[in-house]
């Protein structure tokens, strides 16, 4: 099958291209390699070396004999991502290409308008081109978890049955999106579940959790496939902040009480689910959502689950409580489903096996490449 993978360049993009292709699928990237222009931009720099994308695919090539094509350009751009589409002719499309960090959207009005046009616009021109030259590809779109908030009720996957005034329905699950780019996440949804209704487009929407995790088989091959580890305040996620806090001796910076419990699930994990569901494509005409995720953790269990693992290599880790810069609440219910993707086969890892071998030991053999300025947050969500 011929998978065009956009954003192929980033951190979940390339771990699935990479996957995919020696899987034995015939697949190309599309990217515009944006995220290494924002990273300049905001002066920050993943912990790990990241070569060229030409660089990588090259590398790729001598390792293993298998091609990956390469479209440079913005799907903003209606024409270059039409010509893309025509030239690889994809039977299936992994959406990656998007803006994906909160406090990135949240810095001012400016990069909240730039992550919405980017990601809404992009993700619009996408369904058009996929109606007139491809309408029987199937989308398999990258969501957040994020989307649906901390609402005090279950989480479904994407749909909820509610009985009204004596009337039953089932309707798309109410999101609460915490960030200009969560917002553009939602309305990437709304989108896409408009096209497959109106023009009998197949798309599966994937909710993920928190990503963690630097290794998967193939990134593992040569350190020129290396992926990322973002630890920076715009970029980096907690779990990644800890271990590199860890692996330097800095306390390990909780924001606020700490409560705040989010789905996380490992890299190696989301290129298994992202196969999973080219395997099994929606029906036509069918907009399906599924929660990937695996595992459930609050702010303090990460920190104490970093501090346990970095004491058995002999670091002194002590937690430290900061004021919370983002608006959310830290004491909550949450309980999301994630049956479809464990119906379909997946066999989840855990962090207690990935914890060492795929975060903190390379945030101890990079530790030099760490820049102190840029753990700790730089954007408030509060108006100050």
């Amino acid at each position: 099958m011929k998978v065009l993978v956009i954003g192929g360049d980033g951190y979940c993009g390339w771990a699935t291209a990479l996957y995919l292709s020696n899987r034995g699928y015939d697949v190309g990237i599309l990217d515009s390699l944006v995220r290494r222009h924002w990273d300049l931009e905001l002066g920050v720099e993943t912990l790990t070396p990241i070569s060229s994308i030409h660089q990588r695919i090259k590398r790729w090539l001598e390792l293993t004999g298998k091609e990956i094509e390469l479209f440079i350009g913005d799907i903003n751009n209606y024409d270059f991502l039409q010509k893309s589409l025509q030239a690889f002719e994809p039977e299936a499309v992994v959406h990656f290409g998007e803006q994906r960090s909160a406090p990135f959207s949240m810095i001012d009005r400016e990069h909240a308008v730039l992550t919405q046009v980017n990601n809404v616009v992009g993700n619009l021109n996408l369904l058009y081109a996929l109606r007139d030259d491809f309408p029987n590809c199937h989308l398999v779109k990258l969501g957040t978890m994020g989307e649906y908030g901390t609402p005090n009720i279950d989480i479904e996957e994407g749909y909820i049955t509610i009985e009204h005034n004596g009337r039953t329905d089932t309707l798309p699950y109410p999101k609460q999106p915490g960030s200009f780019y969560h917002l553009s996440k939602v309305h990437d949804s709304h989108n896409i579940q408009f096209a497959c209704k109106v023009w009998g487009l197949r798309a599966t929407d994937l909710n993920q959790g928190v990503v963690y995790g630097v290794l998967t088989e193939e990134t593992g091959m040569d350190e020129l496939l290396i992926n990322r580890l973002d630890y920076d305040g715009i970029y980096g996620t907690a779990l990644n902040r800890f271990c590199i806090q860890a692996a330097i001796g800095h306390p390990l910076t909780v924001y606020g009480r700490g409560g705040q419990t989010r789905a996380f699930l490992d890299i190696r994990d989301t290129v298994r689910c992202v196969e999973l569901a080219i395997e099994t494509p929606a029906n036509q005409g069918e907009f399906r959502v599924f929660n990937q995720f695996t595992e459930l953790f609050s702010i303090n269990d990460l920190a104490l689950k970093v501090k346990q693992a970095a004491i058995t290599l002999g670091l002194d880790v002590d937690i430290q409580m900061l004021e919370n810069p983002r608006i959310e609440a830290e004491s909550h219910y949450f309980n999301p489903k994630n049956t479809n993707l464990l119906k379909l086969g997946l066999q989840p890892h855990f962090l207690s096996d990935s914890l060492l071998d795929s975060l903190l030991n390379f945030a101890i053999k990079y530790h030099h490449r760490v820049d102190r300025s840029q753990i700790l947050p730089k954007v408030n969500w509060k108006r100050v």
